[in-house]
Order: C-alpha cells, then sequence, then structure tokens
C-alpha cells in the first residue's frame, strides 16, 4: 500500500520542487524523507555536495535514509536512467511497495547541456512508470534559468513548494514534448569554418575524421568513445536517414565537436537515445549507444531537417 501524495496511485509519481531559500527546500524533503522511512519504504537522497549535505545535516542520527553520489549517478541520462532502473527494480524486488527519492540534476546541466537532461525529466515519467515510485527533482530557482524552469513544469506533471502542491498546468505528455521541434544552443565552436566536411561519407571515413582531429588534448578513452558514437550516428543516418548526409567536425582546445545532418525526420521513437528501443526501432539501439558514449548529445529537429551534435570533452560552454 503506498502511502502520503502517492498514495492510490499507480505507477510513477514525478514531482518538481522548486524553492527559493534553503529553508524552503527542507520544509519539504524532511516530512518526505522521513514519512518515507516511518511507512517502511526505501528512501534516498540523490542531491549534489552542498544540497545533500544540507539535507543529511538537518535529519535525525540514524534516519535510515539512504544517500546516493548524486554527481557520478546524473554523469549522463541514458546512463542515469538504467542506473535507477537496476536499483527501483531491486527494491521492488526486496518487496518495496513505494520507494521515495529526492534528486537533483548538477549545476552545470543548467546550461548548455540542458536541452538533453530536459529529455530525460521528460522521458523518465514513461522510463519509470512501472515501478512504485514517488520521487521529487529540486530545483533552487536563485540559480535556475527561467527557460529551464519553463521546462521543468512541462516535464512534470506536479510541482511541490513550501506552500503546498499543484498539477502543473504546462505539464505536456512526453511524446509530444520529446517529438517538438526545437534546437538545442549553438556551440559558439560552429561559429568557424568545420575542421572537416563530408557528404555521404561511409563510417570508417567519419571514424578516421575523428582520429585524425585529435590532438591529445582529450583523454584516449573520451576519443574512443567519440569514434563509437560517430560510427552508429553516420551508420544510421546512411541507413535510416534521407540523403544527403552531411558529416561536419570542430575541434577546440577543450572539445571535439561532430554533427550529422541529413533531410529525414529522425527515429520515430521518441525515446530513442534515452531507452534502448524495445521493439529492434530503426536506429534505436545505435542511439541509445551514442547517448552513452558522449559528453553532450543534442537533437535538433526542423522541417526537412535533423541534426545529432555529439560533443566529446567539455561540453559545458559558454558564450
Amino acid at each position: 500500500m503506498r502511502t502520503g501524495a502517492a498514495a492510490g496511485h499507480e505507477g510513477y509519481y514525478h514531482e518538481a520542487v522548486t524553492y527559493h531559500s534553503d529553508d524552503e527546500l527542507l520544509a519539504v524533503v524532511l516530512p518526505f524523507l522521513l514519512g518515507g522511512v516511518s511507512a517502511g519504504e526505501p528512501t534516498v537522497v540523490s542531491l549534489g555536495e552542498r544540497t545533500g549535505a544540507l539535507v543529511r545535516a538537518a535529519l535525525p542520527a540514524g534516519s535510515g535514509v539512504t544517500f546516493l553520489p548524486g554527481g557520478d549517478l546524473y554523469a549522463r541520462p541514458a546512463v542515469a536512467i538504467r542506473s535507477y532502473q537496476r536499483m527501483l527494480a531491486g527494491y521492488v524486488a526486496e518487496g518495496a511497495r513505494q520507494i521515495r527519492i529526492i534528486g537533483e540534476v548538477p549545476r552545470a546541466a543548467l546550461g548548455a547541456t540542458w536541452d538533453w537532461w530536459a529529455r530525460y525529466e521528460s522521458a523518465i515519467n514513461h522510463a519509470y512508470d512501472s515501478f512504485p515510485l514517488w520521487s521529487m527533482c529540486a530545483y533552487d530557482t536563485r540559480i535556475t534559468p527561467a527557460p529551464v524552469l519553463e521546462d521543468v513544469l512541462r516535464t512534470h506533471p506536479r510541482v511541490v513548494t513550501a506552500d503546498g502542491r499543484r498539477p502543473s498546468e504546462t505539464y505536456t505528455e512526453p511524446k509530444a514534448y520529446l517529438t517538438e521541434e526545437r534546437a538545442a544552443l549553438p556551440d559558439p565552436i560552429q561559429r568557424t569554418p568545420p575542421l572537416v566536411e563530408l557528404v555521404d561519407p561511409s563510417p570508417t571515413r567519419a571514424r578516421q575524421a575523428v582520429y585524425q582531429a585529435d590532438s591529445g588534448v582529450l583523454p584516449i578513452e573520451e576519443v574512443e568513445d567519440l569514434v563509437v558514437a560517430v560510427s552508429e550516428t553516420v551508420t544510421n543516418a546512411l541507413r535510416h536517414g534521407r540523403p544527403p548526409v552531411r558529416f561536419r567536425l570542430w575541434a577546440g582546445v577543450d572539445r571535439i565537436v561532430v554533427a550529422v545532418s541529413d533531410e529525414g525526420g529522425g527515429p520515430a521513437d521518441p525515446f530513442a537515445g534515452l531507452l534502448p528501443a524495445a521493439d529492434g526501432g530503426a536506429g534505436g539501439l545505435g542511439l541509445w549507444i551514442t547517448y552513452q558514449s558522449c559528453n553532450h548529445v543534442s537533437i535538433n529537429r526542423s522541417p526537412g531537417a535533423f541534426t545529432l551534435r555529439l560533443t566529446a570533452g567539455n561540453p559545458h560552454f559558454t558564450d
């Protein structure tokens, strides 16, 4: 039997916590956590270093709350989903009737890479819906940009503040949200001519271009991961996209950026990349691998064009 606000709810009960002060955060989070412990439910904190320490200090000693290293868990969206699904399945196998989690994306994710974390926040409404999960995603309005807060309201069915909870008036179902025509923030490096530009390249030629662009600045494992992602992306574009396939590569002092475009509409599966294609849909596995191989993957949909931008190295550019 489920307890608290999620009592009687089937599947995932997903809320955003928007707060203006540390006291407001604690006013929401402490009753949530202590209520879970009192009900005998697995109760988990997956916050950053500062907010995690704040919550830990406010809880009574031996509270029974589990603390996870939030920074590691939120390395990449597809990795976070896979890790959470594994954890949730373990709790259910042990007999949990409800699981409570308070988490937050890293502060750096609120900038240049927010687009794929927004996709994550939307997709998990589907990805976690087979579990009796009640989770809160915390957003500090003192540091969260207004456009990000707009996306938060569109990807969370419910919003909680120190004053209470309410349905989000702008919540958008994942299948609609994830297939909207939208563009990620342009990387300033793309304002310069590409180092490499190819039309309808073979995956082999695309891989060679990445190796040739590497100047030794990036760790070799990140270069190898980008090579895998580029190979999968070019293969998908050639097989499932609409020609011509255009490959462009830029190299900077702290990152390599690759854009692969075709004139098709992109994957039909709205969850492609964040979840492996359950039905083996075209390109689904390759995009899922790509999401786990790069430090940032942006999806740009526009009439007559679909572009994936892959980043190895530092994706947190400033303009």
